[in-house]
């Protein structure tokens, strides 16, 4: 939000520094984000001074050239060298001098420098509107009608004075604080409480009178709901033109650009006021009826921005009699707003329901001030003021007439909040004992009346537009924001408590993942719990009902919470896959959200959520390099990464179940079981249609580790350490001949039984497929790693624990040994 301190002193008198006022509005809580300076005049004419031109003579070696001799205060009159048709001598005029640099109308920007224009030195330059960058005018030089003297700073003249803007990093509660006015109210209720003799002040609008009711329209409110208040007005007659300079300078100086008179008005109250305002083209309203209503579902309209929109049954609009208008509190309509040819205008100014207003935006994804302010709640007690703020600003500035009364439809009292304040729970909740006159000088100038006081107890009054502020430690809270935070004192003395981590400590395991991840080669990836319904429609196997959708989304890209991490991975592949960037190795901790709609009983108790680690590989596993062999990102490379990750916490992946992936998310691949039943982790590749549903075109390849069944299996596991063994271990290989649909973990396990106490590790080393093997054949290479702990192993017995494996291979997986 952009605040302008000069416009603040329209409403506060005071007179500290920008920096000052900076430095006020971050301690109560308006955290001013950076301060730019504004030039009314870009580059603020430095170094252009008011001359006289003493003599003007023709160029002899041109037909339009002029050499004039000009007085601008220094010792020596300047020789310019000038081609405007209307220069003359005994004129005062702007005159450029070296070194300045104008900024033109037109955006060209130049630096004055000495030169030689046909043979004759020019020490400067006389201007023309347009090269001051005040007007258009081109037609000649700009003749100034001052007594000041020559050599005073144009800018002086002109009365430039810079201003201060303040980006304001405004919280979403403080909708209060969105407007001039809002600011100026917090700033006078700090300065009070300080002793400052400052006062708020607003327009006066004691001379609102309608001229006249020529031009009645009839007001209907059909749902009181979503429209508690509305006002209407006409202003007739008006003349559509540019704004006076100082409305254009107000506007500009926030960073809006001024349009016309009747639309820099309605700009102009929303940021003075915080009240968005609607102008309609009078003439366009349908038999002179205003009606707000809900239209039929599917209705279609078109904006503003020439979009066709199809409407909702829950869409509030502004109709005529015959056509809705305007979508309330959005956005207008293309065929009813201000153009040049308007001459009368029906002025809106309402109070709309925030949550119909906020779900009308996101419904259409439509993001305007109007909405930002009515979606967090205006005031609807300002309405009369701020409809009679703009029309006599209409009146002004259009010279139009008021042709009719206000009409003020108003279905409920909007009542302040009544809160009981006790000084004892200020005085624990602040920290601080603060002075009971101090207290109340801080409520009164927050307009929070006090309406009695009963010993220790205050009876307050909070107005409505402070949506925020509804119980006892909102005001509390509010006491201590105008008394700065910087005024409560630190203890002298530091109270900590031992806190007992339970093992194992999930944070610490956290980081050690994250190290070891890190450590080869992956990167973490942060991102949003708020996903699209969209991917998660048409997956085999899973059902959108057990999704938790969002009552309110943020747009339709946002709009119910994620139920794995498989999506913000595929997106962070296709950002990075955009931008030519294919080889990833990434990782993300978070939680997923699941909806049980058997267990809903109206309760929480059908929502869950779950912590999960996914990992992502894709694109190339290593780099071409002279001395390294280029190897494209596999299943197994990700399968290794899971398996050593395992290791690094002392958990054996041969000794867990392994079975096919029923992972729905994650594709054709195997997922790793616990004794208990539950699942560990899943390793798939990802199906190409969900990788298309985030345009992913290359094959991506994901783990998920359950983490809180990881962490339940590490609180009874413990990583062991033990001596290494005396004696040398011995290696053989079977070259063995198996059905295709025998497995190696098939073979794993046969092995293991077979021979439990000297068998140390079972290896695959080589697969082969193909010519010279019988027809639904294939050939596996195995390793056996034997050892006996206590002594040498002879060669009768590692060849009896062969021959035991070899006959328990052929028994059981018929096998045969090649």
């Amino acid at each position: 939000m952009t605040i302008s301190y000069k416009w603040l002193k329209d409403y506060l008198n005071f007179s500290e520094t920008p920096e000052q006022i900076a430095e006020i509005l971050t301690n109560i809580g308006l955290e001013v984000e950076s301060i730019e300076t504004y030039e009314t005049i870009k580059g603020g004419l430095v170094g252009v001074a008011l001359g006289q031109v003493i003599t003007c003579e023709n160029h002899p070696d041109s037909d339009h050239l002029h050499i004039t001799t000009v007085n601008v205060g220094s010792e020596q009159p300047l020789q310019i060298v000038c081609g405007a048709p209307n220069v003359a001598a005994g004129q005062k005029v702007a005159v450029a001098t070296i070194g300045a640099t104008l900024y033109f109308s037109s955006g060209e920007e130049i630096k004055i420098k000495r030169s030689k224009i046909r043979g004759v030195e020019s020490f400067g330059m006389i201007c023309a509107e347009d090269e001051l960058g005040i007007g258009n005018d081109h037609s000649g030089i700009m003749v100034i009608d001052t007594d000041a003297e020559a050599g005073t700073p144009i800018n002086q003249i002109f009365k430039l004075e810079n201003d201060y803007i303040f980006e304001i990093g405004l919280t979403p509660n403080r909708i209060d604080a969105a407007s001039h006015h809002g600011v100026a109210r917090d700033l006078a209720a700090y300065m009070k409480s300080n002793g400052s003799n400052v006062s708020l002040k607003l327009p006066e609008i004691e001379n609102f009178k309608t001229d006249n009711t020529n031009n009645v329209y009839e007001i209907v409110v059909e749902n009181t709901e979503a429209c508690p208040r509305y006002a209407g007005i006409t202003i007739s007659n008006i003349k559509i033109a540019p704004s006076p300079d100082w409305l254009q300078q107000r506007l500009k100086s926030i960073g809006i650009n001024p349009k016309n008179n009747a639309i820099d008005i309605t700009n102009f109250i929303i940021n003075e006021l915080g009240q968005p305002l609607h102008a309609f083209d009078a003439d366009k309203i349908d038999g002179k009826k205003v009606v707000i209503k809900t239209c039929d579902e599917g209705t279609i309209f078109t904006t503003l921005d020439g979009v066709e929109r199809k409407l909702s049954d829950k869409d509030l609009m502004i109709c005529s009699a015959t056509r809705p208008m305007c979508i309330a509190g959005v956005f207008g309509g293309l065929d009813s707003g201000i153009s040049d040819e308007t001459k009368n205008v029906f002025l809106e100014c309402a109070y709309f329901n925030p949550v119909w207003i906020r779900k009308t935006a996101r419904r259409h994804g439509l993001h305007t001030d109007a909405s930002f302010h009515y979606e967090r709640g205006t005031d609807p007690n300002i309405i009369p003021y701020a409809i009679s703020r703009a029309a006599l600003l209409f009146k002004e500035i259009t010279k139009g007439e008021i042709s009719s009364e206000i009409n003020d439809i108003c279905s409920k009292a909007f009542e302040p909040f009544g809160i009981e304040l006790s000084y004892k729970n200020i005085d624990r909740l602040i920290g601080k004992k603060i002075s009971r006159d101090k207290i109340k000088t801080i409520l009164e100038s927050l307009e929070i009346k006090i309406i009695n006081e009963n010993d220790d107890i205050l009876f307050v009054e909070v107005p409505p537009y402070r949506v925020d502020v509804t119980r006892e430690c909102d005001v509390i809270e509010e006491i201590l924001r105008i008394y700065s935070y910087n005024n409560v004192d630190f203890p002298s003395e530091l109270r900590s408590t031992l806190s007992h981590h339970p093992k194992p400590d999930n944070a610490e395991i956290i980081n050690i993942v994250s190290d070891f991840l890190s450590n080869n080669g992956f990167a973490e990836i942060m991102s949003n719990s708020l996903t699209s319904i969209a991917y998660y429609e048409g997956i085999k196997g899973f059902d959108v009902k057990n999704l938790v959708k969002i009552l309110n989304p943020l747009s339709n890209e946002l709009n119910v919470m994620r139920q794995t991490l498989l999506f913000n991975g595929l997106e962070t592949i296709a950002h990075n896959a955009n931008r030519k960037n294919n080889d990833l190795k990434l990782y993300e901790f978070g939680n997923i959200y699941s909806y049980n709609p058997d267990k809903a009983d109206g309760t929480l108790k059908g929502y869950s959520e779950e912590y999960r680690l996914a990992i992502f590989v894709t694109g190339a596993d290593t780099q071409l390099s002279w001395n390294i062999k280029f190897e494209k990102s596999t299943f197994f490379t990700l399968k290794k990464t899971v398996e050593r990750l395992c290791f690094r916490f002392g958990i054996n992946t041969d000794e867990l179940q392994v079975s096919a992936n029923t992972n729905p998310f994650s594709g054709e691949g195997l997922s790793y079981i616990l004794k208990n039943g539950k699942t560990i982790a899943t390793i798939g590749i990802i199906d190409k249609n969900i990788c298309e549903k985030c345009d992913v075109k290359q094959d991506v390849f994901v783990a998920e580790i359950y983490w809180e069944q990881l962490m339940k299996h590490l609180k009874n596991h413990f990583v062991l350490y033990k001596e290494l063994p005396k004696f040398p271990e011995v290696r053989r290989d079977f070259a063995l001949i198996i059905n295709k649909n025998v497995t190696y973990k098939q073979l794993h396990d046969i092995a293991y039984v077979a021979e439990k106490k000297f068998l140390k590790n079972v290896s695959l080393f080589d697969v082969y497929e193909g010519k010279n093997l019988p027809e639904g054949k294939k050939q596996y290479a195995l390793s056996f790693v034997l050892q006996d702990e206590d002594k040498t192993l002879t060669d009768m017995q590692i060849e009896h624990i062969m021959q035991n494996l070899l006959k328990a291979f052929e028994t059981k997986a018929g096998a045969t040994l090649r």
